[in-house]
């Protein structure tokens, strides 16, 4: 069953995640057998859900967190439900795409590509994909402060946060990869806007429940410091995806 790590902060984390690319989801429908049916799982706040349903008939979007559904963006072609990842309940052989939008590492991962094969339907696509920290070129000061609240905070994230860490390399990929081109994420952001994303860190969540302290208040300080003189500024995050289709000869369970 996927990890629950973010209740509490459900409606931050739906106003401030950034934004997946369009790019993104455009060349995964490009490689998808057919546009009827995607399942997006681990969904959140259906940031991912609610970009396929620009390219799907349907979307079935799921998250162990009854709070993350409840804060989801509502579209009328993306269907949301509470389930764990290895227990979608979809018919088999009914999924032409699968995405998994950095949450990979909450899963029984094993379980899930289990299940991921059952639903999906012959040369059906499933996508994973994780970004790490945040890169501000132009202004590396910033990102140094970011970077030294996840130093500060490395003791308080979940154990599987360290999957993150290595681009999902360690964990198991079952399908017949190929390649769908560079993808990342870009904002343009303010301070406040920065500070409410990192409120949405599971590790600040911990540290804030058991210390009784903010950890942002210094952060704070080092980020205004950093900050230019313009009011925003350009945030990237690269993006890692695997992608790959079911191999040849597999037969659906279940």
């Amino acid at each position: 069953m996927g990890s629950d790590h973010f209740s509490t902060v459900s409606v931050d984390y739906a106003a401030y995640r950034p934004q997946y690319p369009i790019s993104l989801f455009a060349a995964l429908a490009g490689c998808a057998p057919e546009r009827t049916l995607a399942w997006d799982c681990g969904c959140g706040s259906g940031q991912a859900s609610v970009a396929l349903a620009q390219y799907f008939d349907m979307v079935h979007a799921t998250d162990v967190s009854a709070a993350q559904i409840a804060a989801a963006t509502a579209h009328p072609r993306v269907r949301y439900h509470v389930a764990p990842a290895q227990a979608s309940g979809l018919p088999t052989g009914s999924v032409s795409l699968v995405t998994v939008a950095q949450a990979l590492h909450w899963f029984d991962v094993d379980a899930f590509h289990e299940e991921a094969r059952r639903v999906l339907m012959p040369r059906g696509v499933i996508a994973e994909w994780t970004y790490a920290l945040m890169e501000t070129p132009a202004h590396p000061g910033v990102a140094t402060a970011v970077n030294a609240l996840d130093t500060a905070m490395r003791d308080w994230w979940p154990p599987e946060r360290r999957h993150v860490d290595t681009r999902y390399a360690d964990l198991p990929f079952p399908f017949e990869r190929f390649a769908i081109g560079e993808h990342r994420m870009e904002a343009h952001w303010t301070l406040p806007q920065l500070l409410g994303y990192l409120g949405t860190w599971s590790a600040i969540t911990r540290y804030r429940a058991a210390q009784g302290e903010d950890p942002l208040i210094a952060c704070t300080e080092a980020l205004q410091h950093a900050w230019p003189a313009s009011p925003t500024v350009h945030v990237c995050w690269p993006l890692t995806v695997r992608v790959g289709r079911c191999p040849a000869g597999v037969v659906p369970t279940g």
